[in-house]
């Protein structure tokens, strides 16, 4: 059995922070049930995004702007523990499966909404998506450029993430007592939450925080990074394996004092390698070096594959551990099906 075996998860969420929000939960054990609308979500499009983020549930297709169909995603809300929605503020509302429409018929259930900027506030009913939310909250550097199409949808997993967190612990409370809560979640206040507690820069260096860490170029056009800090033992063994090891002994309050000095040091012994050569002689050392990977390296490297993390997930449990890469439903395959029985 799965941490979250038998929760019942009702999920109206598309594209990614509410699809990946209820695939942690149904990771973990939770029964999920997708309801898409007729004709089916529209990241079905990109079968290869949809597939990532929809394994270990249940779908059905249901046009709640019907009788019909309202009335069938209702009877599936009684017994429910949890509703999720990611649609703009008002629209539940006005499809009659809004917050207090659904609590009052199951006072226990645990309604999380998704959306940009929260339910309440100026910018409530603003459009956006994961490049809006980011510079909203200050999550964009001043010199940001139009993003790539992998780059990482900072906002939307963040918010997914915390999503999961969210549901879970209201749940907790919810067996407890009997009463159930509204999760209203803003992608933009997720990360504007995460900036709050970094201090703000009052310079720019052009170089890391401190010396050793930082990207750094190598040889044959690719990169590492470093990850020293206050460690005076990974400083040490970052300037011996990179032969520079005059500047070993210099403790950590000299360091912030010549920062740009020892860094260009660094950068300068790391460019004359390949990234191989400097990954391996580093790492030989005990210093906090990584290779900047490619998507596909990524997907490669033995750590991640040891651990299966694409397949089960990034949560680690030893007495339940998550379930096994799951199915990926159809369009409306399980139609007709209502709540797993459990013991």
């Amino acid at each position: 059995m799965a941490p979250l075996d038998g929760l019942r998860v009702l999920d109206l969420t598309m594209w990614r922070p509410g699809p990946y929000a209820t695939q942690l939960l149904a990771q973990l054990g939770a029964d999920v049930i997708k309801v898409e609308p007729p004709g089916g979500e529209p990241m079905r499009m990109f079968r290869d995004h949809f597939d990532a983020l929809n394994r270990h549930k249940r779908g059905i297709a249901l046009d709640l702007k019907s009788e019909e169909g309202l009335a069938a995603l209702t009877e599936l809300a009684r017994d429910a523990e949890v509703f999720v929605e990611g649609f703009r503020p008002g629209v539940a509302e006005r499809l009659g499966v809004g917050h207090q429409t659904l609590r009052a018929l199951n006072p226990r259930l645990v309604y999380c909404s998704i959306s940009g900027y929260g339910a309440e506030g100026p910018l409530r009913d603003v459009p956006g998506h994961d490049i809006n939310y980011r510079a909203h909250a200050a999550a964009l550097p001043s010199d940001a450029v139009s993003p790539e199409a992998d780059e990482l949808p900072l906002a939307d997993m963040a918010a997914a993430t915390m999503a999961a967190f969210a549901i879970t612990a209201a749940c907790l409370k919810a067996r407890e007592t009997g009463v159930g809560d509204r999760i209203d979640l803003g992608m933009a206040d997720v990360l504007a939450h995460w900036v709050g507690t970094v201090p703000v820069a009052t310079r720019r260096s052009g170089v890391g925080p401190v010396p050793g860490y930082g990207v750094y170029p190598t040889k044959d056009g690719q990169k590492i990074t470093l990850g020293v800090v206050s460690e005076e033992g990974l400083w040490a063994a970052t300037c011996h394996a990179l032969g520079i090891g005059e500047h070993a002994a210099v403790p950590f309050a000299e360091r912030l004092q010549r920062i740009g000095e020892l860094d260009g040091a660094v950068a300068a012994a790391v460019a004359a390698l390949t990234r191989e050569e400097a990954i391996e002689r580093l790492a030989r050392a005990g210093a906090p070096v990584a290779p900047l990977l490619s998507h596909a390296e990524m997907l490669e490297l033995d750590h991640f594959r040891s651990r299966g993390i694409q397949e089960e997930g990034p949560v680690r449990t030893a007495v339940h551990p998550p379930l096994p890469e799951g199915a990926v439903p159809e369009l409306d395959e399980h139609r007709g099906q209502t709540w797993r029985l459990t013991e």
